[in-house]
């Protein structure tokens, strides 16, 4: 247990050390954090090897596909934590995000197995209802991680660890726009700018959240500075834009969505927004995409961490790839979530609710890193290879 209490103090000495991520959301994230502090106080009070007292606790954990390293540091965090509390987890995810009735299929064979909790990172949040509707009927509780699962039946989700997405995707905006600002003041409607945004898809709400919390900032900054944006691509993102404009635009913010999250298809939808004439920057709002985006730029050459010699890029996640790239200055930087600690909470979390602990959601930051930053203690743990 002395492990479980080093780790919540690591995750506050993050979020006081946050770099330009802080305070972005408040009204969202103030109500949500306190809202967890329950939970993580009732682990943390709890003493030690009382949890591995009560083992034999067996849980099943679904994640969105085993293709990324940030899905194999999550298996780390839930390895880990199998280890400091005496219990055991099978985990299972489809090979690809995209593969949406696969994942189902295997969440209906977990709820079959009667394990003692779940934990699930839905790939389609829809998809899954009429299985959490079954495990709430069983009695197996739920606990969602990396995405949350708005409409889920009452009561079938005890709780959520997952990154505060509206505040990362608002992070990643205010990190960008003090870079092209100068640009957005030259535009005008005759001569707008472009913005573009890569999401890996529509339907998962922490990637909703994440794409909408960036597009909003955006719009709210580039307002501010007296300027109209506009919203063209995706239907959904732009029916859910807030303050975007019709006509008379100067700057525009085009959402590129790939029919299945791969790179290479990614890395066509990318192609598509970097080269038109207008864009100046562009965001992929999670690994996948954001190597579409560098996949993109090995032909075309574009991306520049000086404004006035290229298109400036921003991405999420970690990974080698997108490491080099900020380090090569082809991006000016990235907004790391903390795949290991969602892996490792969420065990603890269903662990707490066997014990008959009263659990809440665990929303979890963002940090924005880049050159200065990416090798200090608080930052370098997050970005997996």
């Amino acid at each position: 247990m002395k492990k479980r209490i080093l780790a919540i103090v690591l995750s506050t000495v993050m979020a006081l050390s946050m770099v330009a991520c802080g305070g972005a959301t408040e009204e969202a994230a103030t109500p949500a954090t306190e809202e967890a502090a329950p939970a993580e106080d009732a682990a943390a009070e709890a003493p030690a090897g009382e949890a591995a007292a009560d083992n034999g606790y067996h849980f099943e954990i679904l994640v969105k596909s085993f293709q990324s390293t940030y899905w194999q540091a999550a298996v780390k965090g839930i390895d880990q934590a199998c280890a400091e509390l005496g219990v055991t987890a099978n985990c299972n995810g489809p090979a690809n995000e995209s593969d949406i009735a696969d994942q189902v299929q295997m969440l209906d064979a977990a709820i079959e197995a009667a394990p003692d909790g779940i934990g699930l990172a839905a790939c389609d949040t829809s998809s899954v209802l009429d299985s959490l509707a079954v495990a709430l009927e069983k009695g197996i509780p739920v606990v969602c991680f990396d995405t949350g699962v708005a409409d889920a039946p009452e009561g079938s989700v005890y709780a959520t660890v997952a990154t505060d997405n509206v505040a990362a995707g608002a992070c990643a905006a205010e990190n960008m726009f003090p870079v092209i600002e100068a640009q957005i003041a030259a535009a005008t409607a005759d001569a707008p700018v472009r913005i573009g945004e890569v999401n890996q898809d529509a339907t998962a709400l922490n990637i909703q959240q994440r794409g909408l919390g960036f597009i909003n900032k955006m719009i709210e900054l580039c307002t501010a500075a007296g300027k109209k944006v506009a919203v063209e691509g995706n239907e959904f993102y732009v029916n859910a834009a807030e303050g975007a404009v019709a006509d008379g635009a100067e700057v525009i913010i085009e959402v590129g969505v790939p029919a299945q999250t791969t790179v290479d298809l990614a890395a066509t939808e990318a192609n598509k927004i970097m080269s038109k004439e207008d864009t100046i920057a562009i965001f992929g709002s999670n690994q996948t995409t954001i190597e579409g985006v560098l996949t993109a730029n090995a032909t075309l050459n574009k991306l520049n961490a000086d404004p006035t010699q290229g298109i400036i890029g921003v991405g999420f996640d970690a990974g080698t790839p997108q490491k080099e790239a900020i380090v090569a200055r082809q991006l000016i930087g990235s907004v790391t979530q903390s795949p290991l600690m969602q892996g490792y909470e969420c065990i603890y979390t269903l662990t707490a609710i066997c014990n008959g602990e009263t659990v809440a959601d665990l929303p979890m930051d963002g940090y924005w890193y880049n050159t200065d930053n990416m090798n200090d203690d608080n930052i370098a743990p997050n970005l997996y290879d």
